[in-house]
């Protein structure tokens, strides 16, 4: 029978767990042994009582839960040493940041665990389930304006009283991917006045949908500036000019603007400059989603709330774990559809891994003792 692990997070300020009672339950009904570390679950209400209910056991420490583990699901990528009661050949799947910290990445292939990379889920129809990218950008995006709010400290709607007209909060939002078509969403449910730029000429049409109005430079050239697979390509330098002078002067007249733009193995592009900050009214809100790979501010500090000439800009990492019992139960299910993948058809609770299956070759990072994914060797160029 495969023994699946959960232990507690290393990092105690991380609340997400990488298994929910409910998919403590899928999991037993596949055959499997599904064990996790007590306690493991409290920051997202998770109860020890619930997982024991669903069919899991409850270990009392992290060596004691990972004692014979097949399989070990985490939210962060543990250490090495952290993980030194795990067979060789025992599957890792967690969200595994690789691109960050490339000599602890080695140390943890050269355990000879087979180790999964979420963050490298194909984005195909048939892995959406399993994309954790998208499950938790939708909350980032959420909690980025719930935030904004907060931190604005006015209202969002347009409101007429008989002291006067209150008037409605503009947000800009800059990148129109997951977590930026969410806070368009948000901020438009709450009544704010709300605009959105990127580069990909294929987002208009998205913002639009969200009663949003979209702000670009749209020549020829920005018609053509998105690859068949939906990848933006360079632009000029001409062009840049363009849209930089655009984007400044849309920005001195927003309350609030919330930066989403990611670019994976490379620092966060540079979207709003120090003057641009300056540029903004006292009261106004910048909310950085970029601020773990240095920001698209250039006053962004990670983790940190700046007041920079009158203006706040956030810099929180990881707003998706500030929702953790929500983002826990997304991202467990992202990974049990993912493990369930593995599991035999034919004969339950045994493993019958497609090695040359799309989901699994496109997330496998590591297997006997080496890096194996094409962005991580060099080999193989981009995916």
């Amino acid at each position: 029978m495969i023994t699946i692990a959960v232990p507690a997070e290393a990092d105690k300020s991380e609340h997400r767990v990488a298994l929910s009672p409910e998919t403590a339950k899928k999991f037993v009904a596949l055959g499997a042994r599904v064990r996790v570390q007590a306690g493991a679950g409290a920051g997202s209400q998770f109860s020890d009582t619930e997982f024991k209910e669903a069919g899991a056991s409850v270990a009392k420490s992290a060596a004691e839960t990972l004692k014979g583990a097949d399989i070990v699901l985490t939210v962060r990528r543990p250490s090495a040493a952290s993980l030194k009661g795990v067979a060789k050949g025992a599957i890792l799947a967690c969200i595994l940041e690789p691109f960050s910290d490339k000599a602890s990445l080695s140390t943890l292939a050269k355990t000879g665990l087979t180790v999964f990379s979420m963050e490298f889920m194909p984005r195909i129809t048939r892995a959406q389930s399993m994309d954790v990218l998208s499950s938790q950008a939708n909350l980032a995006g959420y909690k980025a304006v719930i935030d904004a709010a907060a931190g604005f400290g006015r209202a969002f709607p347009m409101m007429m009283t008989a002291a006067g007209t209150v008037p409605a909060t503009r947000v800009f939002i800059m990148g129109v991917g997951v977590a930026g078509l969410q806070a368009i969403a948000t901020a438009k449910r709450l009544g704010a006045i709300v605009t959105a730029t990127d580069v990909r000429p294929s987002t208009k049409e998205q913002v639009e949908s969200l009663a949003a109005k979209f702000v670009a430079v749209e020549d020829e050239e920005f018609k053509e500036a998105e690859t068949s697979a939906g990848y933006a390509k360079e632009m000029s330098a001409a062009y840049k000019k363009k849209q930089a002078k655009l984007v400044s002067e849309h920005v001195q007249g927003q309350d609030i603007i919330i930066t989403t733009a990611l670019i994976p193995g490379r620092p966060a592009p540079e979207l709003i400059s120090k003057a641009m900050v300056e540029s903004m009214k006292p009261g106004s809100v910048i909310v950085d989603l970029a601020a773990e790979r240095g920001g698209n501010c250039a006053v962004t500090k990670p983790d940190v709330t700046v007041e920079h000439k009158g203006v706040k800009v956030m810099g929180a990492t990881n707003l998706a774990g500030e929702l953790a019992g929500n983002a826990s139960s997304l991202y467990a299910r992202n990974l049990q559809a993912f493990i369930a993948l593995m599991f035999d058809k034919e004969k339950k609770g045994a493993l019958a891994i497609d090695w040359d299956d799309d989901v699994i070759k496109g997330t496998l990072v590591a297997k006997d003792g080496k890096l194996v994914h094409a962005m991580l060797t060099g080999k193989g160029g981009k995916k």
